[in-house]
């Protein structure tokens, strides 16, 4: 299958062509399988992933290539698509919190911009999508950054999300729902489906949409919807462990720099996801404040374009051993036991969320949250709400894939 080359200045009457229908494009196979759901453009400065979405679903038809079940392409900010803007007032991936999502389901949501809108339709699509769901579902949103990066898969924790996505030969960064509310997977994962994205490197660099072309195909190959010789995964993986084998790894945001979009941030120039900094060294100015890294750490998606809020991340490697551990207390829900210390209480009657107080129960840490599946979404000064995705997984949707080990 060829590489499908982007247009050198992604001129904008091809995007205006690409992004005119919320469908790009949708194909489905003579046998039963899986469906594959793939968002581009949720942010409108980032059309490689629709670029590489329709030459490869062209390919496939093209070239008669057996499909089992089914592939949807779907465009996500079409205005800002249309005008290579980010967004218009809202960031369309931090719509998504339950409170909006309440209110949309409830009939109390009005929209009131351009991005609320496109937060309706898709809402209302994915639901459609649900609705008429034939085989496992499997949600992909495709990304990339404004700072050169290596291709990173971020992902929602929970075991089945993990399983799938350490398929793949680059980097995977849990945690990030605890700093950033909103996301459309967060949104997607909350219904219990395999879903996360796909970071394929900087905006404009040619390797972004040949590297969100290899994410797709190998999706399409790991659930079992095209063969691996037709999708090629042996090239393609020995394309990428060539590249970013060092960087294969699970990694945990552990600090965001949060910024205000009315004082002015300037990140310092030559900074790159996944690379390490001293102590001491200047990562920005934000406003009249000169930030500095207070220890050796590994930064992650520095922000160089004038809309955000995420100033930078930092990260750090998760020990295998965690890992594993984390997915033997989950199997067997021993998170019951945690219920068990004072200050600790169930919130709902689902299990699926607890409430901690800090006053009693001061002396748990986050890692121990982690370890049982649990993140913090919510916090005031005296109490914290924490939930857990593995209960609302749903693993008997996916126990009869080739890829289910949970």
């Amino acid at each position: 299958m060829k590489i499908f080359k982007v247009p050198k200045d992604y001129q904008q009457t091809e995007l205006e062509e690409i992004a005119t229908d919320r469908i790009i494009d949708q194909l489905e196979g003579e046998m039963p399988g899986p469906h594959l759901i793939f968002f581009g453009g949720i942010h409108g400065n980032e059309p490689s992933g629709i670029f590489a979405l329709k030459s490869v679903i062209q390919k496939i038809r093209e070239e008669k290539i057996p499909l089992k079940g089914k592939i949807t392409a779907i465009a996500g900010n079409l205005w800002a698509l249309k005008r290579k803007e980010r967004f218009q007032k809202r960031d369309l991936n931090r719509l998504w919190t339950k409170k909006n999502v309440f209110a949309l389901d409830h009939g109390h949501f009005t929209p009131s911009n351009e991005d609320e809108e496109q937060f309706v339709e898709l809402h209302d699509l994915i639901q459609e999508i649900i609705k008429n769901q034939s085989g496992p579902l499997y949600f992909f949103d495709l990304h990339t950054t404004s700072s050169q990066s290596i291709p990173f898969i971020p992902v929602n924790d929970s075991l089945i999300n993990r399983t799938f996505a350490r398929k793949f030969p680059v980097p995977l960064i849990l945690g990030i729902e605890e700093y950033i509310d909103g996301p459309v997977l967060s949104y997607i994962n909350d219904l219990g489906y395999v879903s996360f994205g796909f970071e394929a490197g900087q905006h404009e660099d040619p390797i972004s949409v040949k590297n969100h072309e290899i994410f797709i195909q190998l999706s399409l190959a790991f659930s079992g919807a095209c063969s691996n010789e037709d999708m090629q995964v042996s090239q393609h993986l020995a394309f990428w462990d060539k590249k970013y084998s060092p960087y294969e790894n699970f990694y945990e945001i552990i600090f965001r720099f949060h910024v205000d979009q009315k004082i002015p941030f300037q990140m310092m120039p030559g900074f790159e996801s996944f690379q390490e900094v001293k102590k001491g060294e200047k990562f920005a100015i934000y406003g009249e404040e000169e930030i500095f890294a207070h220890k050796n750490t590994r930064i992650f998606m520095p922000l160089y374009q004038s809309k955000g809020e995420d100033g930078f991340f930092l990260i750090r490697k998760t020990p295998e051993v965690f890992l594993k551990l984390s997915a033997f207390l989950r199997k067997n829900k021993l998170d019951q036991i945690i219920t068990w210390l004072p200050g600790v209480r169930w919130a709902s009657k689902e299990k699926d969320s607890m409430i901690v107080d800090l006053r009693i129960a001061r002396f748990l840490v986050k890692p121990i949250f982690h370890l049982f599946g649990y993140r913090f979404v919510q916090r005031d000064q005296t109490h914290l709400i924490i939930w857990n995705r593995e209960r609302k997984s749903r693993y008997r949707e996916y126990e009869n894939e080739t890829w289910f080990k949970v």
